[in-house]
C-alpha cells in the first residue's frame, strides 16, 4: 500500500486554520468523521491526543505527522493539512509547524502503519518537497505538489 492510494483529492486541504495543536487535531476529527461515517470525532481525537501524550509527532523543519490506530478504521486513512498559520506542536527541533500529514491505520496493521510512517517520513525529509508544498497557494496546487512528490518516492 502506498500514500497515493490512501489520499485522495478531498483529503489535501489548503488554509486549515490553526490555533493550537488541540484545535487542529479536533478539526481534523471532525472533518474525517464527516467523510468517513464509521469514525467518530470524539473517538479519533482521543487517540490522536493519546498518541501526542506519549510524544509529540512533530518531527521538526515545520512538519508533523499525527497518527493513531482505531477499531472502526477499515483501511488505511490519511490526510493532508496546510495550515493558515504555523503553530506550537511541541516539535523536536521546537520549531511551529505548518504541514500535517494524519495517518489513521486499523488497530491490526501494524506492518501496514509501519510501511505508511517511513513513507511519509521519507517524502516530508526532503527540503524540496517541503518548500514545493509551503509554495502551493491552492487545495489544487497542494493535491498536485504532494501528488508528484508521492511519485518521485523510491519504489516498495
Amino acid at each position: 500500500m502506498t500514500l497515493d492510494q490512501i489520499l485522495p483529492p478531498e483529503r489535501t486541504l489548503y488554509g486549515v486554520p490553526g490555533g493550537s495543536k488541540k484545535r487542529v487535531l479536533e478539526f481534523f476529527s471532525t472533518f474525517i468523521a464527516q467523510n468517513i461515517p464509521s469514525l467518530d470525532s470524539q473517538e479519533v481525537f482521543s487517540r490522536l491526543i493519546g498518541r501526542e501524550r506519549l510524544g509529540s509527532t512533530g518531527i521538526g523543519h515545520g512538519v508533523a505527522v499525527p497518527h493513531a490506530r482505531s477499531p472502526h478504521c477499515k483501511t488505511p486513512i490519511a490526510a493532508f493539512l496546510k495550515l493558515g498559520e504555523p503553530i506550537d506542536f511541541d516539535a523536536i527541533d521546537g520549531e511551529p509547524i505548518d504541514l500535517l500529514f494524519v495517518l489513521l491505520v486499523p488497530e491490526e496493521a501494524d506492518e501496514t502503519h509501519l510501511t505508511l510512517l517511513g513513507q511519509v517520513a521519507e517524502l516530508l525529509n526532503s527540503p524540496a518537497n517541503r518548500s514545493a508544498l509551503r509554495q502551493a497557494d491552492s487545495q489544487r496546487a497542494l493535491f498536485e505538489a504532494l501528488t508528484q512528490a508521492i511519485a518521485e518516492l523510491p519504489a516498495r
